[in-house]
């Protein structure tokens, strides 16, 4: 059958799908190949989603020759030989280069010269932010597009696109499948379809299942991917959400994160967002932390999730959170108000508070600082209640 990831393949910014903020006659990068003054530029986004398509459209908009390299496996001196070939020459090539966030430091100054005097045109792309591996000079001299998943609608679309002018009958709880089991990632869709059909020209469920018994998943490995999971996990928690909160957990553990990692997020919100709302909360989070560091996946998972319920479910404040910060602002300003001698090492004229029932009125600060405010909510309400009372009585 039919190589669909070749045969759909976009050949113009009109075809891409998925991309609007990158295809679209309004979008910057578009306006500029379109007017031939695209400079270097470097694409992140998962796999699937079209870097390597958007660099041989803007190719082809720019008529410029395209040499295509992988970071893994370029040599030098390739690259030297193709800089001195367009040395003079009236038109300049572009150079792709995926996974360019492995070039070592050797290979990235030999860029570098190029370009500085744009004598070629650079495009990099990789599933990771590149501009956390690049020198400072090459992010100076380049711009960064990021790509996104594509969306289901938009695979959908795709998958129609495919599935017009084929023989092929595909039922449409198989087509919902190809779709959301393939993670945004719009190749494993079409690669799914191409191996199906190559068994059936009747697409079902049962056959895409017996290739892929898994949906993809969008994991955490990649380093963008990792940092919002984990945001889109702790935000959850901390607006409490328990099922949006246990669904990214799920994410992440499906993707490879460790145990270790994710309850050392769980214990740092717990203080951050809970605090003495639900003192309970850090204990909680610590026994976790200690726990899945001994007994590991797959049982750890129980106990993160017990964890991130109960943290969900919390009443929430961030007061303790905001009192550190004002006080470490204010230190940090350069206000270093002096120790009244009451509370110094020579008690001169210190008042101890068990001798006067638990609470006794006096001076800890010789400047008056509002710091910390308590909130009206869960256990700190108790606490808030508690320091009003002992100041009316005392």
């Amino acid at each position: 059958m039919a190589d669909f990831t070749h045969l759909l393949r976009p050949n113009s910014f009109d075809e891409i799908i998925g991309q609007e903020h990158l295809s679209s006659k309004e979008a910057p990068l578009r306006v500029l190949c379109e007017k031939s003054a695209l400079g270097h530029s470097f694409f992140f986004g998962p796999s699937g989603c079209g870097k390597t398509s958007i660099a041989r459209i803007i190719a082809k908009v720019m008529d410029l020759p395209f040499y295509e390299f992988n970071a893994t496996s370029i040599k030098i001196e390739e690259l030297r030989k193709i800089f001195e070939q367009y040395k003079n020459a009236l038109q300049k090539p572009l150079i792709f280069i995926d996974e360019v966030h492995r070039l070592a430091k050797n290979q990235q100054e030999v860029l570098l010269p190029v370009m500085e005097n744009n004598s070629v045109l650079i495009i990099g792309a990789s599933t990771e932010n590149p501009f956390f591996s690049l020198t400072s000079a090459i992010r100076s001299r380049s711009m960064l597009f990021e790509l996104h998943y594509i969306s289901n609608e938009s695979l959908r679309e795709l998958l129609n696109k495919a599935l017009l002018g084929t023989s092929l009958i595909c039922d449409e709880d198989a087509a919902e499948y190809l779709v959301a089991s393939s993670g945004g990632d719009a190749r494993s869709m079409l690669k799914l379809l191409e191996f199906a059909s190559n068994i059936t020209s009747h697409i079902t469920l049962d056959i895409l299942k017996s290739l892929r018994p898994n949906a993809l998943s969008t994991g955490s490995s990649e380093a963008g991917v990792h940092y919002d999971l984990t945001s889109a996990m702790i935000k959850s928690i901390r607006g409490s959400d328990m099922d949006a909160a246990i669904y990214y957990l799920a994410r992440l553990i499906e993707g490879g994160e460790s145990a270790d990692f994710i309850a050392r997020r769980l214990v740092i919100l717990s203080s951050e967002d809970i605090g003495n709302a639900n003192p309970q909360a850090l204990t909680l989070a610590t026994s976790t932390l200690t726990s899945v560091a001994k007994i590991g996946y797959p049982e750890a998972r129980i106990i993160l999730a017990q964890c991130v319920i109960y943290l969900a479910s919390s009443p929430k404040s961030n007061s303790a959170y905001l009192a550190i910060n004002d006080a470490l602002n204010i230190v940090k300003s350069g206000v270093m108000l002096d120790i009244p001698k009451n509370i110094t090492q020579k008690n001169e004229g210190y008042l101890y508070p068990h001798n006067f029932g638990g609470y006794v009125k006096q001076k800890y600060l010789t400047k008056p600082l509002n710091l910390v405010k308590l909130k009206d909510i869960g256990y700190e309400k108790k606490i808030k209640e508690w320091l009003r009372n002992i100041a009316d009585f005392s």
